[in-house]
């Protein structure tokens, strides 16, 4: 388990680079609270963005970003919504991205899906 936690830190450090470098103002980095946890939080223009990274050294599972699930969204809503209560952020307009990065030993992928799913 702790070698996943080292490999999923791994990808959120390069998403994070990579979302500063397209103008994304990151916020937050493992937002948790009791429903669960988002991986990185940001501003970007005038929206709040929710972003869930998702990391894989091989397609053999499929792609990245099939991993978010509808399970997976549904509870990544509800932190989100946790996160605007307490910031008292309703007035902000927010969106739900996904960062997929596939990695092998030749190179790095990195794919930014805005909007990536609706609540």
């Amino acid at each position: 388990m702790k070698n996943l936690r080292m490999i999923g830190a791994c990808g959120e450090d390069l998403a994070f680079t990579y979302l500063e470098s397209l103008g994304y103002h990151i916020l937050e980095k493992n937002f948790r609270c009791k429903i669960g946890e988002i991986d990185l939080i940001a501003q970007h223009n005038e929206s709040i963005v929710f972003i869930e990274v998702k990391y894989r050294r091989t397609l053999s599972y499929g792609y990245p970003c099939e991993a978010v699930h509808r399970t997976k969204q549904k509870t990544i809503s509800k932190v989100a919504l946790y996160y605007l209560k307490k910031y008292n952020l309703f007035d902000s307009s927010c969106r739900f991205d996904v960062v997929e990065i596939i990695q092998n030993k030749d190179e790095t992928q990195i794919h930014l899906i805005q909007n990536a799913f609706m609540v």
